[in-house]
């Protein structure tokens, strides 16, 4: 006897995944203007990813946090992972999208074309991204106000 999910259930990982995604996305994008129009010909892409990292890690806990406190204890971990590589699944496809439509990328381009220390921060970005919901429910930070 295997663990079923609920039609109800998947519909809940998808929903809170997309708001989590669109929400840390939209930062993303936000942030990601500012750095490419006014800090990258100033500065380097170096040192504007790796100003903008620490405002991307604010907004995925804070995200993750209000997310946390919308959804309650009632959905345990397993739920929190799906809902976080959710996100990460709806992330990775923008990602893959606006670079073929914006910067004329290929799919792999997109992943390969980093600089290697600020895409090293970016894949552990992503790393904390999937898995901050998980951590906020597992170490309680969703009863904080």
């Amino acid at each position: 006897m295997g663990y079923e999910v609920s039609a109800f259930t998947t519909m809940q990982i998808l929903k809170s995944g997309a708001v989590y995604f669109a929400l840390v996305f939209g930062t993303g994008f936000i942030l990601g203007t500012i750095r490419t129009l006014w800090i990258v010909p100033r500065l380097g892409v170096r040192t504007a990813e790796l100003m903008e990292a620490p405002f991307m890690f604010i907004a995925i806990v804070l995200t993750a946090s209000w997310m946390g406190r919308r959804l309650g204890n009632a959905n345990g971990s397993s739920f929190r992972l799906a809902v976080g590589f959710t996100a990460l699944a709806l992330l990775l496809a923008a990602e893959v999208i606006m670079g073929i439509a914006l910067l004329g990328l290929s799919p792999a381009e997109v992943f390969t074309k980093h600089d290697p220390v600020s895409g090293t921060v970016y894949y552990a970005l992503l790393g904390v991204f999937a898995g901050m919901p998980w951590l906020i429910w597992k170490f309680g930070k969703q009863d904080a106000t």
